[in-house]
């Protein structure tokens, strides 16, 4: 079969690799058809996450057909139509029990990796390290699910494709990350980043009730797409560089009641600070570039929250927990559980209240993965959010 595979940095191939097979009894085997590349892949793409190997197959956001099912599994069978969340939960153990789905303590064959690196391991995710479980992802025609019978939504017949995808991974991720924010009426919300999952942020913070929604970026067509899709106030941060001084003056002095990182380490700014984190990352000194989060607790009102759905590897420098004290802020932030959330969104989208598909800006076939990858990289040709149909 064809699968997109990682090869080093900005190394990213279509190769003809063998087939999977069930090797556990609560496996399932799925015939993909429609996968995505997620702005984290990016953070592969550009050598940031450790423990890739060359080879390994890329992509967490997929759904498709049910051709072959484990003797355990009972609630599947061949010919359903699944979405597959992207953390890989047991169902059973203490922390999916009380819903904490991407916490889960039995999935990662390799926790020993990530309790090295964090102290505790996490749940498994498909196609995004051997830290993170080595399993092979689903930018593919065929891919291996464990644990089939924990979570994954069968879609009704007349969705189609495109207004579900999305429920794998970037929609639940933008919405927990609002939820998180434990919104009020009258809100006043800001949001780092209008990529997919900033898009999905922002949409649903209107969703949770917030009167106003800020959203910062520097990307023409993405600040586009968060006033026609989410119906955000937009700030271009290239053109307005006091972007904590500019939402002060959008908010009446006070600042946003919450603010939303929807980038994550690979952040970009203007000025000495993002100038500062370059370098430092380059040469090691630090892994992150937390600038976009400094902004949103600079900037974030006193008693507030801050929203972290923007991943992080692990050190960051000059954090400024002082401002983050004195303002008795409140953080929230982690891996996002998927499990939680996929029927109650798959509920709004029967409903009409959301639809995923908006933001999509390429469809492409999986054969074009490497270019898609590089443009979407350097944000060429308007590259929002892709799909790919193996």
């Amino acid at each position: 079969m064809k699968a997109v595979c990682w090869f080093g940095k900005g190394d990213v191939r279509v190769e003809n690799v063998p087939e999977p097979k069930i090797i556990n009894p609560h496996d399932a085997i799925i015939k993909v058809s429609l996968t995505a590349i997620c702005g984290s892949d990016l953070h592969l793409y550009d050598g940031y996450m450790p423990t890739m190997e060359k080879g390994d197959i890329l992509g967490h956001e997929f759904m498709g057909e049910i051709v072959e099912v484990g003797r355990e599994v009972r609630n599947l069978k061949k010919g359903d139509r699944v979405v597959v969340p992207f953390p890989i939960s047991c169902g059973r153990c203490y922390f999916c029990q009380k819903d904490m789905w991407s916490l889960c303590d039995n999935t990662n064959p390799n926790a020993w990796m990530a309790e090295g690196m964090y102290g505790f391991a996490g749940a498994a995710i498909f196609g995004y390290s051997h830290l993170l479980g080595g399993y092979a992802g689903g930018q593919a025609e065929y891919v291996r699910v464990p644990f089939a019978d924990v979570g994954h939504v069968k879609i009704p017949a007349d969705l189609p494709d495109e207004k579900v995808l999305f429920l794998s991974d970037i929609l639940p991720t933008g919405y927990q990350a609002a939820e998180y924010c434990g919104i009020q009426p009258g809100d006043i919300v800001a949001v780092w980043g209008c990529g997919p999952v900033g898009q999905f942020a922002i949409k649903s913070a209107y969703l949770l009730g917030a009167e106003h929604v800020i959203a910062i970026d520097r990307i023409p067509e993405r600040l586009r797409l968060a006033e026609t899709f989410g119906g955000a106030e937009t700030l271009n941060y290239e053109e307005n560089e006091d972007v904590v001084e500019e939402l002060k003056q959008r908010t009446g002095g006070r600042g946003p009641d919450a603010c939303i990182d929807a980038v994550g380490l690979e952040a970009h700014g203007t000025g000495l600070g993002i100038m500062y984190d370059k370098v430092k990352q380059t040469l090691r000194l630090e892994t992150d570039r937390p600038y976009a989060l400094r902004q949103a607790i600079q900037a974030c009102c006193k008693g507030g929250t801050v929203s972290i759905p923007g991943v992080y590897a692990q050190f960051v420098d000059k954090f400024p927990i002082g401002s983050a004290f004195a303002k008795g802020l409140t953080f929230k932030m982690g891996q996002t559980h998927v499990h939680k959330y996929m029927r109650p969104l798959l509920e709004r989208i029967q409903k009409g209240e959301i639809d995923p598909s908006a933001i999509i800006s390429h469809r492409i076939r999986l054969d074009d993965a490497p270019i898609a990858y590089r443009k979407f990289r350097e944000k060429e040709d308007c590259h929002i959010k892709i799909v790919l149909k193996p």
